[in-house]
């Protein structure tokens, strides 16, 4: 009896050690969880249901246990009983992990949208596109080349536009045109594309050195927003999302998110240090905040004078606790919009008669950054190594977790949006589409 007390003993010591270890990880995993459901439910409008089975269903996040409070638009996520966090929803700013029930109580301030324009046909408007059969594409192979990445491959939606025209559209079970997709890093991209808007209003330029005020008594003061963009300032940072990180505790520890990257020391050369960093990005959000006198002007900025104004009405870009964009992760939209999004970059910031960005900024994104091997420009991802070796190499594309894409093919006049849950093999499937446009 003795010895089975002692053997007992000795597994629960293991097993509170095993916890304890890990119990750090578990505020990742719980953080996760709930961030995502009350995304998916609140913004997206999907159901728990289909949410933990599409969602949430990867290991290790599927050891979270969730549920929603639709009346307090609500999600809490717990892992074993052990700990339990709680994400809230709030209306025109999406959800947000909360580190205190205190914030469920403050007032906030929403941005201002536009009324969507229902009548004008895609792109230009959000009514349906005239159905035009184009002579020169070959829509058996183009058909062929899109149902090929569903299925084993989790694509979720696919949307071919050849001169403005959509010329192949096909969606998941569960999804359809008005589907809210979670774009990841794509948002990247929608952050970089304000500061060629910003620049081309003469608010900023680029090529100045970054306005970090910690940064002014140390070798990052000559750090330059252009530095930044190229996610080539030589700051440290550790982009992993297995492990306790720099970025997993950003995104789901910290109130103010633009804060964690400012932190950091160099650790390489400015300008020849190419680190991948989501915290560069959302500290990019707070250098566009402080360009203007208030929260309000910050928070319509983004919506007046790019998402609204080239008629992605249905997209939300939530902020954190702090109210700062999250600029490297959180923006949700249909496919359609996404693609509203890459017609603008391959009209180089024309939409519809108006620029809205110097047609030199679209040259500026999808320069390659110095040591990133041609495979990144400002925010943007680059064909220019090129990785798609059937490609061509000035495609460029905004790039988010598990194959969220939006590519732009100058040359064959094509945006091509790919939303799924996983990778596939990008460069048959692009490939494909390039040839079944008969030259």
């Amino acid at each position: 009896m003795k010895i089975f007390k002692r053997i007992l003993l000795l597994i629960s010591l293991a097993i509170l050690l095993v916890v304890m270890i890990n119990y750090p990880k578990l505020n990742i995993i719980a953080g996760y969880a709930a961030k995502n459901t009350a995304s998916s439910v609140f913004v997206a409008d999907r159901s728990l249901d289909f949410t933990n089975k599409t969602d949430n269903n990867f290991s290790p996040v599927n050891l979270a246990s969730n549920a929603v409070d639709a009346s307090k638009k609500v999600a809490t996520s717990s892992v074993f009983g052990l700990l339990t966090r709680k994400a809230i929803y709030r209306e025109g700013l999406g959800a947000v992990l909360t580190l205190t029930d205190a914030i469920e109580n403050i007032p906030f301030l929403k941005p201002k949208r536009a009324i969507s324009d229902e009548k004008a046909p895609f792109p230009y408007g959000n009514a349906e596109p005239k159905d035009t059969i184009l002579s020169e594409i070959d829509y058996q192979k183009l058909n062929e080349t899109v149902i090929s990445v569903f299925g084993k491959n989790n694509s979720r939606a696919v949307l071919v536009i050849y001169k403005d025209q959509i010329i192949a559209e096909k969606y998941a079970k569960g999804f359809d045109k008005t589907s809210k997709i979670l774009g990841w890093s794509m948002t990247k991209s929608i952050t970089s594309t304000i500061f060629g808007i910003l620049q081309y209003q003469k608010k900023l330029d680029v090529y100045d050195k970054a306005p970090i005020k910690s940064w002014q008594n140390d070798g990052r003061k000559n750090i330059t927003i252009h530095n930044l963009l190229q996610m080539n300032s030589g700051l440290e940072w550790d982009e992993n999302y297995d492990e306790i990180s720099d970025v997993t505790k950003m995104l789901f520890l910290e109130n103010d998110m633009t804060k964690a990257q400012e932190k950091k020391p160099l650790s390489g050369k400015i300008n020849a240090s190419w680190n991948y960093s989501s915290g560069t990005t959302n500290l990019l959000s707070r250098i566009i905040k402080n360009q203007f006198k208030t929260q309000q002007e910050y928070l319509d900025f983004w919506y007046i004078n790019l998402i609204d104004k080239i008629g992605m009405n249905s997209m939300v870009l939530e902020t954190d606790l702090a109210g700062n964009y999250i600029g490297s992760s959180y923006a949700w939209a249909t496919a359609r919009d996404w693609a509203k999004f890459g017609l603008l970059y391959l009209h180089k910031g024309n939409w519809n008669g108006q620029q809205l960005f110097d047609e030199t900024w679209a040259d500026y994104v999808s320069t390659p950054t110095p040591t990133s091997d041609g495979t990144y420009g400002a925010q943007f991802w680059l064909n220019a190594k090129p990785t798609f070796q059937d490609v061509p190499k000035n495609m460029f594309y905004a790039d988010g977790y598990q194959g969220q894409r939006v590519y732009i093919l100058p040359d064959q006049e094509l945006v091509v949006v790919r939303m799924g849950l996983s990778w596939m093999d990008e460069n048959a499937f692009l490939s494909g589409i390039i040839s079944s446009i008969k030259k």
